[in-house]
């Protein structure tokens, strides 16, 4: 008898591997990370209702970097951070109501406390009444482009509104000007956070270096400015000495 063949059998096929959908944005990519700062705490438990509260504190002269607050928020609304993941628009639209808010704060404790102080206690830092004057003349000439531009820059953004209460720029127009300066701000961050999710620390931190610079401009400019006071009073006082009698 010929030898019995058995039957061949053929592997069963193997299913293909499956591709991970990519996401996006990078920030999904990356894992959930759980918060490890002060801030990342406090916008991982709350939210939407913590990006608008810091914001504003921010806006009212409160030196709490908008850069930190909107890069975590975007970050927490791309799920890079572990807590609740509210929608990136609630995100930026917190962020911007929040210093639009806060810069009313601040823009009023100027308008309505700023001048009395001036007259009160400025002949310490040699402010005087006309000092105000000067300042309200300029602000309507450049006002407006002051505020806005400044709305741009790291640590100006956070005092602009003072000056603005303090010289009487109209409410309204501080407010347009104001929402104009905050929207492609705090959209832009809240974007990046959002696309680099746990690596918004690496932008945070490319803030420090123009934020330094900044600061030693404004140190600089501050400088001359009391120097040039000083100076000036100084000459006021040898051509005219009851002057100092009078301050």
């Amino acid at each position: 008898m010929p030898p019995t063949r058995t039957p061949r059998t053929e592997p069963a096929p193997l299913d293909p591997p499956r591709r991970r959908p990519r996401a996006a944005f990078r920030g999904r990519e990356s894992p959930t990370r759980k918060a490890d700062t002060p801030v990342q705490h406090l916008i991982a438990a709350h939210g939407v209702l913590a990006v608008f509260a810091l914001m504003a504190l921010e806006s009212a002269c409160i030196p709490i970097p908008s850069e930190v607050i909107m890069l975590i928020g975007g970050a927490l609304a791309a799920g890079a951070i572990g807590g609740a993941h509210p929608n990136l628009v609630l995100v930026i639209v917190a962020g911007v109501v929040g210093n639009v808010v806060g810069s009313y704060a601040a823009w009023a404790v100027g308008r309505y406390g700023g001048p009395a102080a001036i007259r009160r206690f400025g002949r310490y830092v040699f402010l005087r009444e006309h000092d105000l004057v000067r300042a309200e003349r300029w602000f309507e000439r450049r006002g407006a482009v002051s505020v806005l531009v400044g709305r741009l820059l790291p640590v100006v953004r956070t005092f602009i509104s003072l000056p603005a209460g303090i010289a009487a720029m109209p409410p309204l127009r501080f407010g347009v000007y104001t929402t104009m300066g905050c929207i492609p701000w705090t959209a832009a961050l809240g974007i990046a956070g959002y696309a680099v999710g746990d690596n918004w620390e690496k932008i945070a931190n490319g803030f420090h270096g123009p934020t330094y610079i900044i600061v030693g401009i404004v140190a600089v400019i501050l400088i001359v400015l009391a120097a040039r006071r000083v100076r000036s009073r100084r000459t006021a006082i040898a051509d005219d000495p009851a002057q100092d009698r009078i301050a």
